[in-house]
Parts: structure tokens; C-alpha cells; sequence
């Protein structure tokens, strides 16, 4: 499971903490550290950290934090081939010279899994924003329904909700605002089903 910006900071100098004591901070000394005047600011990140994994805590007891190291490193690695558009079709971009860590429950068949970073707001009613991150299961058949990474005209990429009517397929976004793209199902490839969705605050 993805970390904020500021979760993963305190988790690396909890981690860097321990190393070099041997104990785990205080709230009071992480609270110091990021300048955080209120301590249930601090307790609320180490919550989370607890909650997706990455700190064990002995709640009866103070200095129990425990990082679990091993939960982050151990998470499958899969390629971020590029940008997809919620909105308007743009041009496919593949290079796969970034890679992102996520939870194995996301990968599909191995090896076929990929990720792609999101532009635009047209699937903003499914929870999926501009600038996130979906892992995608590479397949070139999609179900009415799925939401799908398709390519329009043959070089132009698009996400959107997948439906087909005999030789018509409407691509329908998440965004009441915005008009389905209706082409004939000649001119759209499906690249991918979406699997998961990964963002950072």
C-alpha cells in the first residue's frame, strides 16, 4: 500500500531512529523533528504506518515502534509505461523507465501487469483523479462494464468504462459532464482492464 509524501518521511527517520539508538522515538522527539506542534498529529501518521504494514507498535507499552521494513521491499515491481487520458484521447506514450512497488493482490498474470500515470478528470465519479496511478492487467478483450485502457484510431489512448453493442463500441466516462466516444468497434483497441489504483497525497 502506497505512502504519502509525509508517512513515508516519518517512517524513514523512525527507521533511521532505531538504527542509530537502538529504541524508538517518542511522539514528542517525531513531533520535534518535522516541527508537528501537535502530538496527535504525529499519533495519527503512526496510525497509518501501523495500519498498511510498515510499523508494528505495542500499544501498552511507550518506545514500541517496530518498522517492518520488509513489507515495502518484498512488494512486486511493475513498469510505468506512460500516460493515459481521462478526457480527451492522447497520444500513446510507452517508455517503461519508471517502475512502482504494489500490493501483489493488484498483478494479474505475471509479467502482464503494468502501470500508467492518469491525466485528467473524466473518471473522477470512479474515484479516479488526475495524476494518479492504475495498474492495468494487459488484455485485448474487456467485458461491458470493465474500465479499460483502449487505444481510438489506432494510436490515441483513452480510459473509460468499455461497452459493446454489435459492431458499435461507447467508451463512457465517469464524469456526468462529459459526452461518451462512440466509434465503430474496428477503430478501438483494448490495451488493458484496470486492476487497482495507486495515489500519494
Amino acid at each position: 500500500m502506497a505512502l504519502t509524501r509525509r508517512q513515508r518521511e516519518i517512517y524513514d527517520f523512525i527507521c533511521q531512529f532505531v538504527a542509530d539508538n537502538g529504541y524508538s522515538p517518542s511522539l514528542e522527539e517525531i513531533g520535534a523533528h518535522f516541527e508537528l506542534a501537535s502530538v496527535a498529529t504525529v499519533h495519527k501518521h503512526i496510525q497509518h504506518l501501523v495500519s498498511k504494514g510498515f510499523l508494528r507498535k505495542a500499544w501498552n507499552r511507550s518506545r514500541s515502534l517496530e518498522p517492518v521494513p520488509e513489507q515495502g521491499s518484498d512488494l512486486p515491481d511493475i513498469p510505468i509505461l506512460g500516460t493515459v487520458a481521462a478526457g480527451v484521447p492522447i497520444e500513446a506514450i510507452e517508455d517503461g523507465s519508471e517502475s512502482i512497488k504494489v500490493p501483489a493482490q493488484m498483478i494479474g498474470r505475471p509479467g502482464e501487469t503494468y502501470a500508467l500515470r492518469v491525466r485528467g478528470d473524466s473518471m473522477i465519479e470512479d474515484q479516479i483523479c488526475d495524476g494518479d496511478i492504475v495498474i492495468v492487467e494487459s488484455r485485448s478483450e474487456a467485458r461491458n462494464g470493465d474500465t479499460v485502457v483502449a487505444l481510438v484510431g489506432g494510436d490515441q489512448a483513452t480510459l473509460k468504462r468499455f461497452y459493446r453493442k454489435g459492431g458499435h463500441v461507447k467508451l463512457v466516462p465517469a464524469n456526468s459532464s462529459m459526452a461518451p466516444i462512440e466509434v465503430l468497434a474496428t477503430d478501438v483497441l483494448i490495451r488493458g482492464i484496470v486492476r487497482g489504483l495507486v495515489r500519494t497525497y
